[in-house]
C-alpha cells in the first residue's frame, strides 16, 4: 500500500471525481475529499482487495497486476469493451514471465513516456515481481 499512495499521492478537491489515494468515485458513492486518512487506507485496502481477486489466477504476478491495474484500470489490462487484453496478459496466459519491457509499456500518456511513470514502474517491478 505504500508504493501506491506514494505515487497517487493524497487527491483532494482539486483531483475530482478522484479521492483519498486515488479512489476514483463510482456512480451513486457519495465519498467526499474530506475523508480522513483512516479512511482512505481503508478505501484503498478495498480497492486493491477488488482488484487482487481479478489477478489472483495468475499466481506469483497477482500483486504486481494489482498495483498496475490501480493506475491504469482493470480493462486496460483485462481487456474487455470492444479493447483487447494487453500483451502483457496474453504473455502471462502463454506462461511467459519474461515481462518487463510489457510492463514498463505502461508508463504513456497520450502516446508520451512521462518519466515519473517510467520511474513507478521500475520501482513497482523491483518490489513486486517475484522470479
Amino acid at each position: 500500500m505504500r508504493c501506491v499512495k506514494y505515487f497517487e499521492g493524497w487527491h483532494g478537491r482539486d483531483r475530482h471525481p478522484y479521492v483519498g489515494y486515488g479512489h476514483r468515485l463510482l456512480k451513486g458513492e457519495r465519498l467526499t475529499a474530506d475523508m480522513t486518512e483512516r479512511q482512505a487506507d481503508s478505501l484503498l485496502r478495498a480497492d486493491l482487495l477488488s482488484r487482487y481477486v481479478l489477478f489472483r489466477r495468475f499466481g506469483k504476478d497477482a500483486l504486481l497486476l494489482t498495483v498496475l491495474s490501480y493506475n491504469v484500470g482493470t480493462g486496460t489490462l483485462l481487456g474487455g469493451r470492444n479493447r483487447p487484453k494487453s500483451r502483457l496478459i496474453r504473455k502471462l496466459e502463454q506462461g511467459d514471465r519474461n515481462i518487463l519491457s510489457e510492463y514498463l509499456s505502461f508508463c504513456r500518456y497520450k502516446g508520451r513516456v512521462l518519466p515519473g511513470l517510467l520511474k513507478r514502474r521500475h520501482v513497482e517491478f523491483a518490489l513486486f515481481y517475484i522470479p
